[in-house]
């Protein structure tokens, strides 16, 4: 099911057949280093698929959802991008009704602006819905997605631990 689209992207549900370019996107320590409060790389196929499945189990909650980018010329999954709720920094649970926006592209779709067009349409998808503010956070040596933070228009609201368990540069728009 297409989310939303933008000129060159094409927003959607994973698919089954999409899990070999998870696992090609997750194994990826120059991916993965980024995410979780203890990153790690995927380690096997299977993982993409159960991946695939949290994804869209997620999705299944409008206007929340983990989702793959394709490309609209060529058909590829460039990577993801995400509106979901920010977890309780107590519990983990779903938080304060605070929403973040993140991405996780492929390194051969990198520097191409695809991040930031997806995260603009996601962040386009969200406000339409009624969210009135949406956050992304980001590991602070992390420059890529700091600089599509500034190019999406966010505003620094400081260093935080206060999510995922890691110290991370807070963005709101």
């Amino acid at each position: 099911m297409v989310v939303f689209e933008t000129d060159r992207l094409v927003v959607r549900e994973w698919s089954d057949a999409d899990g070999d370019r998870v696992f090609d996107i997750y194994r990826r320590w120059e991916v993965s280093r980024w995410l979780g409060a203890e990153p790690r790389v995927m380690t096997d196929r299977g993982a993409a698929s159960k991946a695939i499945m949290r994804w869209n189990e997620r999705s299944r909650e409008a206007p929340y959802g983990v989702w793959a980018v394709e490309e609209r010329a060529t058909g590829t999954i460039a990577g993801t991008v995400l509106l979901v709720p920010l977890p309780d920094p107590t519990d983990g649970t779903a938080g304060r009704g605070e929403v973040e926006v993140g991405w996780h592209f492929h390194p051969d779709a990198w520097g191409r602006g695809l991040a930031t067009e997806s995260a603009r349409g996601a962040i386009e998808h969200g406000f339409k819905a009624g969210i009135g503010q949406i956050h992304a956070v980001v590991r602070p040596d992390n420059r890529a997605s700091l600089a599509v933070c500034n190019r999406l228009g966010m505003r620094p609201i400081g260093r935080t631990n206060r999510w995922y368990g890691a110290e991370l540069e807070a963005y709101l728009i």
